[in-house]
Formats: structure tokens, C-alpha cells, sequence
């Protein structure tokens, strides 16, 4: 899971840079609990369409998609048409 690693490394170097990583897992909530607010799915909207070559549409840019890393891997793969 090339995608869920490199999204991993950079909600930890944005959001969490005092958090050990093994407390990050993979289907860890982001929004519900905090980590990402509105301002912080912005910047992860751009970084995701930034590295991997896609378009998130605006009403792509919610909870349903980015409450963890595992959404955000199946956005990028669904968008990537694989």
C-alpha cells in the first residue's frame, strides 16, 4: 500500500509531527477526532491531487473520504481508475 504509507508520512509531518507513527494506523479517525479540520482537508486535497495526479471534485472533500487513511487510499485509487 505505496498510497496509504505516503499519505501516512504526510498527515505525520503536517498534523501530528510530536506523534510516534505506530499510534497512526491505517484506519485511524482523523476528522471525528480532530487531526483534520477544514483547513487541514485543503491542504490534504492538494497534496493528494499533487502526488498522485488526480482531481478531487469539492463535494469529494468530506468526512466520507478523508475520516482516515484507508478513505483516502480508496479515493486516489477510484480516482486513479485502478
Amino acid at each position: 500500500m505505496e498510497e496509504a504509507s505516503t499519505i501516512k508520512s504526510f498527515i505525520l509531518g503536517e498534523f501530528l509531527a510530536n506523534e510516534d507513527p505506530a499510534n497512526l494506523k491505517y484506519d485511524t479517525p482523523l476528522v471525528s477526532s480532530g487531526v483534520v479540520d477544514s483547513l487541514a482537508m485543503v491542504r490534504l486535497t492538494a497534496f493528494l491531487e499533487e502526488q498522485f495526479g488526480i482531481t478531487i471534485e469539492a463535494h469529494e472533500s468530506n468526512s466520507d473520504n478523508f475520516e482516515t487513511i484507508d478513505q483516502m487510499v480508496a479515493l486516489v485509487r477510484r480516482k486513479r481508475g485502478a
